[in-house]
């Protein structure tokens, strides 16, 4: 249930003021540099997403998850930046504009008032969770719902969007992945029931869905991301179920009412990416994941992917918990490589590549897939990380398995890195782009490294016009 907002904890962590209070907007605003040079041959656009507003009128949400919408864009052209942030005007965020109070239930909140109020309260749609930017327009995307239509220049909300075939309970999660030769897109969505629904989408490169197939579930599972690997889409299915009756009476939220159950183990499921069926599926040893790295197939057939792991479902809770602005719960992902073999789902091998706690892994696109590095996010080793956010951001290669490590101050707060290519040239470079929050100052900035030199400082700082609190996904679209 919501509850009224606490006062943050006066011991807290830098990182809770950045979301102490409900993001402010900002309309398009040129960027001032604090240092160095804004590359003149970056071109594009840096959108994130994350939930800008956890407070409303003295209640606060009780999971991180819940918090509105709210992107920001930066445009780039001639050696020159301009940003925007703006929430995401879903049906349910201007309703409660105009009610001044929450009037929906959450992920891993309920709906205000009293228990028969709730049978029948509906999820927001809060937009909150990733973007993906098409030809034509940027989608906001939600793991519950249909995505939100928003002005790629000036992120006005247009609507939901059904994608050319999207029905009323049909969902589009908030992982979409682009094949890197036929720009297709993937996507799936969990339809819940007495068994829930696999939904599987492969859309053309303009985000219209082509085809669309259902694969039966056991029970209704928490299903965050895939693994687009050339020919093979990978869901790993982890011994998380819903315990449906008290979520829908509203004696729980669906957050509160999921189960760690890790004798069913994690559930490989190996589909073909061009008819959408199912190859394959074999149960193994149990772990949780939010977020996979890199997939592809390697010279004997197999599939390789990345993925951090949770050896259980505590990762939830401390996630829940950053809404108070105090994290108790220590929950450490670990970044692993797992080979598999198609047409059986077996696991050929295993292996830990970083141990330390990381997550939100992100994928140098402009390189073959087997060899091309994984950014992330990590907390750094030598430090104190108790009731901390991540404090570094870091660079895997996989041809030497070296991790770089480039830590910012013990109070700033870097967001997942974005690779961006740099355009034209002959060797594999890019830029790394991490919106990052001062605590000590209490603003924001957007900083940009140089891909090959990541443990030197930036080669530019920008300061953003107000404080953009902790999100969650971004993508880059070349101008």
């Amino acid at each position: 249930m919501t509850t009224a907002a606490p006062s943050l904890p006066t011991q807290q962590k830098a990182w809770a003021k950045a979301i102490a209070q409900p993001a402010q907007e900002f309309p398009l605003t040129p960027l001032t540099v604090l240092s160095g040079d804004i590359p003149t041959d970056l071109r594009g656009s840096l959108y994130r997403n994350g939930p800008g507003r956890l407070e409303r009128q003295g209640q606060r949400v009780s999971h991180w998850f819940d918090g509105d919408g709210a992107v920001l864009a930066v445009h780039f052209a001639e050696g020159q930046a301009q940003a925007t942030y703006r929430y995401v005007r879903s049906a349910g965020f201007t309703e409660e504009e105009q009610a001044e109070q929450f009037l929906y239930s959450g992920y891993g909140s309920l709906a205000p008032g009293p228990l028969w109020q709730r049978w029948n309260a509906q999820l927001k749609n809060a937009g909150n969770t990733s973007v993906l930017a098409l030809p034509d327009k940027l989608l906001a995307l939600w793991e519950g719902g249909w995505p939100h239509h928003l002005d790629l220049h000036t992120l006005e909300t247009k609507g939901v969007h059904p994608l050319g075939q999207l029905r009323d309970n049909d969902p589009y999660s908030a992982h979409p992945k682009r094949h890197p030769q036929t720009g297709q897109i993937f996507n799936f969505g969990i339809v819940p029931g007495a068994n829930a629904t696999l939904n599987l989408y492969r859309s053309d490169a303009q985000g219209h869905i082509e085809k669309k197939e259902s694969v039966p579930l056991n029970g209704i599972p928490l299903v965050h991301d895939f693994v687009l690997a050339d020919r093979y889409l990978v869901f790993c299915v982890p011994p998380v179920r819903l315990n449906p009756l008290p979520a829908v009476l509203g004696f729980q939220s669906f957050s509160d009412a999921l189960m760690w159950q890790p004798k069913h183990g994690t559930q490989l499921v190996v589909v073909d990416a061009e008819t959408l069926e199912v190859i394959s599926s074999e149960a193994v040893d149990p772990w949780y994941q939010w977020h996979f790295g890199k997939g592809f197939v390697n010279k004997d057939g197999d599939i390789v992917l990345e993925v951090v792991r949770y050896p259980d479902f505590a990762t939830n809770q401390q996630l829940k918990e950053i809404a108070t602005g105090q994290i108790k719960t220590v929950a450490d992902g670990e970044f692993w490589r797992i080979c598999v073999e198609p047409q059986t789902a077996r696991v050929r091998s295993q292996t830990c590549l970083i141990a330390d706690h990381c997550e939100f892994p992100h994928l140098a696109e402009d390189q073959p897939t087997a060899m091309a590095p994984t950014y992330l996010s990590i907390q750094p080793s030598a430090q104190d990380n108790t009731g901390e956010l991540f404090r570094a951001i870091a660079r895997f290669d996989p041809d030497t398995e070296k991790l770089t490590v480039t830590e910012a101050d013990p109070d700033r707060y870097p967001s997942e890195p974005i690779y961006v290519p740099k355009q034209g040239g002959d060797a594999p470079a890019g830029w790394v782009l991490s919106v990052v929050y001062d605590g000590a100052a209490h603003q924001s900035e957007l900083w940009i490294y140089d891909s090959d030199r990541l443990t030197e400082a930036p080669i530019c700082r920008l300061h953003l016009p107000h404080v953009v609190p902790h999100s969650f996904h971004g993508t880059w679209r070349p101008g």
